[in-house]
């Protein structure tokens, strides 16, 4: 990379099925976050039948951002039960995801996971999710309700308070704040790698990192690209995603 080219982050695909066509889609706030917030190109990374090799897409990108998705991993990738609604599965972004994550730690591609791609990272290393959070005793319920308008979907929801010690504790002022939330499934067991981060008021894991960093890898399971820039976490967020793909 020149020092004048802008890095290059590589954002992970959905594959659906629209009109009976295979589409590989992004969300545009993604897009322009990972252009405006971390000042980078974005490049769309689609997941085919036969996944693009890590070597191939790591030679074009500078980092990588594993975005979130209305689907689920399948639980048959950690040894959960059934799903419940399995039209909610994206197999061809698993059978990427998982072992591209992996390989992107092993090589140092500095990777930030939002969302389903803190749940690809948990599964991908070992951990397990819940699949219907809400059901969990203890746990309150972390869906957006859909009858509301988008506005209040994406808006602040609960707070998530900062484990002491780790990447954000280190990165952030403030040690609690509030974040939207938008997810069904959450962790169960966290990944024997990973530590916490941040947790809900319930104890629900928010956001994990590595527990012996090699560049740069968070996950979050709220959604900070959403209005980046009028939030001072979010912000913070990308500028050191951004600092780091530099």
């Amino acid at each position: 990379m020149s020092a004048m080219a802008r890095p290059v982050v590589g954002l992970i695909c959905d594959r659906r099925r629209i009109d009976d066509e295979d589409v590989h889609l992004v969300l545009e706030q993604y897009i322009t976050t990972v252009r405006d917030g971390a000042g980078a190109l974005p490049l769309l990374i689609p997941v085919l039948d036969t996944p693009l090799d890590a070597d191939d897409i790591f030679a074009s990108v500078d980092g990588l951002l594993f975005t979130g998705s209305p689907s689920n991993v399948e639980p048959l990738h950690y040894g959960g039960p059934p799903a419940r609604e399995p039209k909610n599965e994206d197999k061809y972004r698993d059978r990427l995801t998982l072992n591209l994550i992996r390989a992107a730690i092993e090589a140092m591609v500095p990777s930030f996971c939002i969302c389903r791609g803190l749940q690809e990272l948990n599964v991908a290393l070992g951990g397990t999710l819940y699949q219907q959070v809400q059901e969990v005793p203890g746990r309150m319920d972390h869906r957006e309700d859909p009858k509301m308008p988008e506005e209040v979907q994406w808006g602040p929801s609960h707070d998530v308070t900062v484990t002491k010690g780790g990447m954000l504790d280190g990165l952030l002022e403030t040690k609690t704040f509030a974040v939207n939330s938008l997810h069904g499934q959450g962790i169960d067991r966290l990944a024997p790698p990973l530590r916490e981060e941040a947790h809900a008021p319930d104890g629900q894991i928010e956001a994990v990192s590595l527990k012996n960093p090699q560049g740069f890898l968070l996950a979050v399971q709220w959604h900070p690209e959403w209005r980046w820039a009028e939030d001072a976490v979010s912000r913070k967020l990308w500028q050191h995603f951004a600092e780091t793909l530099r």
